[in-house]
C-alpha cells in the first residue's frame, strides 16, 4: 500500500478546467498527489503552503502569465529550485527558448499524450535524486578529507606547530632557523615532515592547506 504522504507533490496551474481535471485525474492514478489551480496568482499565493515537488502550468493565462510566474518562482530563494513543466499551445522555437531561458525544465506543446509527461516527470524525479546522492556523496567525502586532515594538524608536535606557524606567516628557512635559534639543516628537516604529513608538496601548498583548515588552530592563535 502507497503512503499517500509520501508520494510527490504536484501543482497544475491552468484556465482550462477541463484540460485541468483530465490531468490531475490521470496524475492521481499514477500515484502522484495533486493541487489544482486556475490561475498563477492563486499559486503564488499558496506556493509556501503546498510546497509543491514539481510545477506544471500553462502559459497563456490571465494576469499573470506562465513567464512571468516563472520569474517569481525563480526569484525567491527557497522557491527557486522547484522543477517547472510548461504546458501550452504556444511551441514556437523562441517561445521554448524564452521559457528555458527564464528557468524551466520542460517544455510540452498542447495536445499531447498523457504517457509523454509522466515520462517527462519521472526523468525530472530521477535526475534529482541522483544529483542528491552525488551531492550526499561529494558532502561526505569533503568531511572525511576534513577530518583527515585536522587529524594530521593535530597530530603534530608543539615544535612542529611553531615552524607551521611561521612558515605560514611567510618566514623563510633561514629566517625560522634564526628566530628559534636552531640550524637550518634541522629546520629543513622539520618543514620536510610537515610536508610528508599534510601530503603537500611545496611550501605554498602547505599553507594554503593550514589557513583553509582555520588559521587559529594553529598554537591558539
Amino acid at each position: 500500500m502507497i503512503n499517500y504522504d509520501n508520494k510527490k507533490k504536484i501543482l497544475l496551474i491552468d484556465d482550462n478546467i477541463d484540460l485541468l481535471n483530465s490531468m490531475a485525474s490521470y496524475l492521481i492514478s499514477e500515484n502522484f498527489k495533486v493541487h489544482i489551480t486556475t490561475n498563477g496568482y492563486n499559486a503564488l499565493q499558496n506556493l509556501e503552503i503546498i510546497q509543491p515537488d514539481l510545477i506544471i502550468t500553462d502559459i497563456i493565462m490571465p494576469n499573470i502569465d506562465g513567464y512571468e510566474l516563472v520569474q517569481k518562482i525563480r526569484s525567491e530563494q527557497n522557491q527557486n529550485n522547484i522543477p517547472i513543466i510548461f504546458l501550452t499551445a504556444k511551441g514556437m522555437t523562441p517561445d521554448r527558448i524564452l521559457g528555458y531561458n527564464l528557468g524551466c525544465n520542460a517544455y510540452l506543446t498542447k495536445p499531447f499524450y498523457p504517457e509523454e509527461l509522466i515520462s517527462i516527470i519521472n526523468n525530472i524525479f530521477k535526475y534529482i535524486e541522483v544529483w542528491k546522492e552525488n551531492l550526499n556523496k561529494n558532502t561526505q567525502e569533503t568531511k572525511k578529507q576534513d577530518e583527515k586532515e585536522n587529524s594530521v594538524f593535530d597530530s603534530l608536535t608543539s615544535r612542529e606547530y611553531n615552524i607551521l606557524l611561521l612558515v605560514t606567516k611567510g618566514y623563510t628557512n633561514k629566517e625560522i632557523a634564526y628566530k628559534l635559534k636552531s640550524s637550518l639543516r634541522n629546520i629543513e628537516k622539520y618543514v620536510s615532515r610537515l610536508l610528508n604529513k599534510t601530503q603537500t608538496r611545496n611550501r605554498t601548498e602547505l599553507t594554503k592547506l593550514t589557513l583553509l583548515n582555520g588559521f587559529n588552530k594553529i598554537k591558539g592563535e
